[in-house]
């Protein structure tokens, strides 16, 4: 979602909240020292590995009883544990000191590609334009607007955008003057209020997620005083403008209360409106498109201190996600439709009442998929349903016309009701919402992107069923010969068509728009690779049309696998430092991940094993397929997704020549029986409760800390963990180091090295620049330890989608833990 959202809109709907035979103590397999080791084609620092100090330390579940010398490092206040961090940089510094060169050769590719200034195209809402920039030579977005006075309409304010005059700028927020401040800077949620007048944001500033509010008097610039509590997570306007709605986490982080404060009020204290008593669920608050009512239950915004009212009793496992329409409440859930049906599908549907039925035991009115579609989200205007849907295992969108009118039918199937599928380019790419906070809008905005795809702003009109390209990223020599790069292809319009729209000659802007895409030079493939239960698993292989040579190709595969999250396929400049060194990149799209509702399931919980050997099977199929080199392949996880390589490693240690695993989960089993740390009880849906005894045989049998295979020679592994992480914490990267180099290989291990950002959390810097260091000491690892040439270098230009896409998703970084 755009950054733009956060800032004046509400967040998506249904991302607002969010086997193998296991045994009680695995069996750590033994296996004889390799004839030789994978660190014997790289040379290693002179000094010696650090070594933690060993304190016995028992462990007991289901009566059974094992040894973590390693628990001490729980103290992340320690003064032994921060001094063991500090020297394992030190090591890590040592043993990359061979790649200084290379990094800048790296560094200064990738900053090549970035242009001097980037900024999204304005967006209406009500008399102003909202968007954003990063100025020359900054790190960060600032967030602006103008007054539009012009009365001729959204295309000539475009137009004078791309001529650069239009308005009298007011910046809101400039995440570069705090983070100059502070020295860090984290804004998690903003939202501007119905009015215009003022702008409600939260603030992290040290990288621990302990986010204050924080409410900005845009009329004359400053903090409002008494506005600014610690610990809040979502907000929500009342329609006055004057009230605000906020949610806070308690000490596990967890999301509980709903509060208001009202500004200008003398109230000392804000006023508590509900409290979740339950520690298994989080709360969270947004409000409808139009702002006529704010969702934790119901609450009417427009008489926010009437109370709540309550759509339906609980029932495990069933959700409801509400917009309004002018008296209409369309509902997206995946509540059974009779008693007889169960939640096994998880399948979703729309229900449809008027406000004043909302509490009633049977919604008539119900709106169906279609047999080959599930529904994935929606979005509302004035006339206007979007529903985001999975079509034939595609993402797509598709609009209805409102007000939906069943007559004497109860029960419709989307087909029934004339939707306009919005064209998409005829490859498969990712969709993402723009802001669309505008009610009055008929035009919904999207941002199109793929990884041989730059990412495109297309403004979709749902009126008159056409669409605009609005912004694309330019992209200049890609590398030294690539002249078909900007080669444009044709829209599919065949399958997207609406065949019922008569309005042949406004469609004609279907034929003559044109998407810029760059599979001229980079093949983009997506395959089905058989797991090992014969379950068929989406892969997306990546690599240059040039300089790929089947067989010997240095090749990443990249998993995560958790929280039905879709991983990210979007275009990434940086990743051309890959390409066109002959690098393949895959992104395998395992059990547990998103797509549809059964596929996350079947990856999570006691089916988690499903997603590591997913995982390995796709490493197989890029090895045995000729796609990667067999000594050549490396792994690549983030969070979550360390917990999927660490365990892939755990099982084929062969398998993998390096790996990156970034801020991981590692010590599954450990972290799950701790109920006190921060997230750890909503984590027991994804990964299973270890008070249940089954549950508990299930996590053992493949947390990574605790199945490292003996003596075995594992691969080059760069670890990265940032210490006021608040959501991994800095000690499992940390124990599974120290006891990798105790248990494996004493001589593979020495590749295995700790990285450890000391001041910053789970999301790193954040700045443009930064990340860019960041992916250049990462890429330089992986050339180090898979062999490939310090000394190739391209000097092109090109401008970066990525950072236009860090202007839109800066705000959003978070995982679904809830």
């Amino acid at each position: 979602m755009a950054l733009l959202s956060l800032l004046v809109s509400k967040p998506s709907l249904k991302t607002s909240l969010l086997s193998l035979t296991s045994h009680l103590i695995p069996i750590i397999p033994s296996s004889p020292l390799s004839s030789h080791c994978t660190t014997s084609t790289f040379p290693l620092p002179s000094q010696s590995p650090p070594v933690p100090k060993k304190l016995p330390f028992n462990i007991s579940a289901h009566a059974k009883t094992w040894q973590d010398p390693y628990h001490w490092m729980r103290n992340a206040k320690d003064p032994d544990f921060v001094d063991y961090l500090n020297q394992e940089n030190s090591y890590a510094q040592a043993f990359m000191a061979d790649t200084q060169n290379l990094q800048k050769i790296l560094l200064e590719e990738m900053k090549n590609r970035l242009p001097a200034q980037i900024s999204t195209p304005p967006e209406r809402w009500g008399h102003w334009l909202y968007y954003q920039y990063i100025p020359e030579g900054k790190e960060y977005p600032v967030l602006c607007r103008r007054l539009e006075t012009e009365e001729s309409g959204l295309l000539k304010t475009l137009l004078n955008y791309a001529k650069g005059h239009f308005g009298t700028e007011q910046v809101l927020l400039d995440w570069n003057q705090i983070a100059e401040q502070y020295g860090y800077v984290h804004v998690g949620t903003c939202r501007v209020s119905p009015d215009h007048n003022f702008l409600a944001y939260t603030l992290d500033i040290t990288g621990n997620e302990q986010f204050l509010l924080q409410v900005k008097d845009l009329s004359n610039g400053y903090i409002v005083s008494r506005s600014q509590v610690d610990g809040v997570v979502s907000l929500a306007w009342a329609q006055d403008s004057t009230i605000l709605f906020y949610t806070v986490s308690d000490e596990n982080q967890r999301p509980y209360r709903v509060l208001f404060t009202k500004l200008g009020s003398d109230e000392i204290d804000d006023v508590p409106v509900f409290t979740e008593s339950n520690s298994s669920f989080c709360v969270d608050i947004t409000s409808t498109k139009d702002g006529k009512f704010i969702t934790v239950y119901v609450i009417d915004a427009t008489n926010p201190l009437d109370g709540l009212q309550r759509v339906r009793e609980r029932v495990s496992g069933v959700r409801y996600f509400l917009e309004h329409h002018y008296g209409v409440f369309y509902i997206l859930t995946n509540a059974p439709l009779s008693e007889s049906e169960d939640l096994s599908d998880g399948n979703y549907y729309l229900a449809q009442c008027q406000v004043e039925d909302i509490q009633s035991s049977d919604w008539q009115n119900i709106i169906l998929p279609s047999e080959d579609m599930s529904f994935q989200d929606m979005d509302i205007f004035n006339g206007h349903l979007v529903l985001f849907v999975n079509k034939k295992s595609f993402p797509a969108l598709c609009s209805v016309n409102l007000p939906i009118k069943f007559n004497s039918v109860k029960q419709l199937e989307i087909e029934n009701l004339d939707p306009w599928f919005f064209p998409l380019p005829s490859n498969q790419c990712n969709i993402v919402p723009g802001s669309n906070h505008d009610f009055m809008n008929p035009v919904y905005r999207v941002v199109l992107s793929s990884p041989v795809m730059p990412g495109v702003i297309v403004d979709y009109n749902m009126s008159e069923r056409i669409f605009s390209i609005v912004q694309q990223e330019k992209v200049r020599d890609i590398s030294g010969d690539c002249g078909s790069c900007s080669l444009d292809f044709e829209l599919d319009t065949s399958e997207h068509r609406d065949p019922l729209n008569n309005k042949e000659k406004n469609n004609l802007n279907i034929e003559l728009q044109r998407w810029k895409d760059f599979s001229g030079a980079y093949c983009c493939k997506t395959k089905e690779v058989i797991s090992y239960d014969g379950v068929r698993v989406p892969l997306t292989i990546l690599y240059s049309q040039k300089a790929w040579q089947r067989g010997q190709a240095p090749g990443l595969l990249e998993g995560y696998g958790a929280y039905g999250e879709v991983l990210d396929k979007s275009w990434c400049s940086d990743r051309l430092s890959l390409l066109d060194r002959g690098w393949v990149l895959a992104f395998a799209d395992v059990r547990g991940g998103g797509g549809h509702s059964l596929w996350h399931k079947h990856g999570s919980g006691l089916n988690k094993c499903n997603s590591i050997h997913d995982f390995i099977s796709c490493g197989d199929y890029l090895v045995s397929e000729g796609y990667v080199h067999k000594d050549r392949l490396g792994a690549i996880g983030f969070s979550a997704g360390g917990l999927l390589v660490g365990a892939a490693i755990n099982m084929n240690p062969n398998l993998f020549r390096a790996a990156i695993l970034k801020v991981p989960f590692l010590d599954a089993c450990n972290t799950l029986l701790d109920p006190s740390l921060p997230l750890t009880l909503l984590d027991y849906e994804e990964f299973g409760n270890p008070q249940i005894q089954s549950q508990f045989e299930s996590i053992l049998s493949y947390s990574p800390y605790d199945n490292i295979p003996c003596d075995a020679c594992l691969p080059s592994m760069l670890v990265t963990a940032s210490f006021h992480d608040s959501r991994v914490g800095v000690w499992e990267a940390a124990k599974w180091v120290a006891r990798t180099r105790d248990i494996a290989c004493s001589h593979c291990s020495r590749s295995v090295i700790l990285k450890t950002n000391m001041t910053g959390g789970h999301f790193g810097e954040g700045g443009c620049y930064s990340q860019c260091e960041e992916t250049a000491y990462d890429y330089a690892f992986l050339m180090k330890t898979m062999g490939n040439s310090f000394h190739h270098s391209f000097s092109h230009l090109a401008d970066d989608w990525s950072i236009q896409k860090f202007l839109y998703f800066e705000g959003e970084k978070h995982e679904n833990s809830c």
